[in-house]
């Protein structure tokens, strides 16, 4: 399983780098394997759809258990919301298949990159989409998290078909934080041009937010100094 972090070929780490250029098939979702593209030489491509996460897997240890080897390509990290946990959940305890894991920038980290120090401090990441966790389990966490004082790192945010959610996490923090609690959006973090919005709680859901976006929702401390949005770390200055 590999990880290719947001996009940039430059935010790709060098064992990942390597890992693509030696394999001989790689798997993926289409826009991620276009991603890589210039990677690309003599590698077998095997490319599939959104939905598609259980047969991708099973395709890649089925050509793992016929003595190929095999790179399941995940934006970001593997392991946070990518395919890590499929493949090993398919693969159960399988000891005939040895497999690596490359770890990749996630997310959360492009995007606090982007905005300045916004994690310097304890903060929760939670994904909006309900496709495979109930939205009741999603919304409680969210509450919790904001009891918790926890700055907020939200993937999958917003998408076509999936668009009150972002609006009721926004009720929900407002229970427990100012309204002038920094926001930050970052679109396309760490890939191509990032567009980086800073703005605050009570007005953050009138910004254009898609599922290029992540977003971060400062706590009690954060704050804008200049362009950029920092949680102090709790040294005396």
């Amino acid at each position: 399983m590999v990880g290719i972090g947001p996009g940039d070929l430059d935010q790709l780490t060098y064992q990942a780098r390597s890992v693509l250029e030696e394999v001989e098939v790689i798997i993926g979702y289409r826009p991620y394997l276009d991603l890589i593209a210039p990677l690309i030489v003599r590698q077998t491509l095997i490319a599939s759809g959104m939905t598609q996460e259980v047969e991708r897997c099973q395709q890649a240890v089925a050509l793992a258990r016929a003595g190929k080897s095999v790179a399941v390509v995940s934006s970001g990290d593997p392991g946070v919301y990518g395919m890590a946990g499929l493949v090993l959940e398919l693969l159960g305890t399988d000891p005939d298949i040895p497999v690596e894991i490359v770890g990749g920038l996630t997310a959360a980290q492009a995007a606090a990159a982007c905005l300045g120090a916004p994690l310097m401090n304890d903060f929760a990441v939670l994904s909006l989409s309900d496709r495979l966790n109930p939205w009741e389990c999603i919304i409680k966490k969210v509450e919790l998290a904001a009891l918790a004082d926890l700055v907020l790192v939200l993937y999958n945010p917003k998408s076509k078909t999936r668009v009150r959610q972002i609006d009721e996490v926004q009720q929900v923090l407002l229970r427990h934080r100012a309204p002038v609690t920094p926001v930050g959006i970052v679109r396309n973090a760490k890939r191509g041009e990032s567009q980086v919005t800073l703005t605050n709680l009570a007005e953050f859901t009138t910004e254009p937010i898609d599922m290029f976006c992540t977003v971060i929702i400062g706590n009690s401390q954060t704050r804008v100094l200049g362009k950029w949005l920092v949680t102090p770390r709790g040294y005396a200055l």
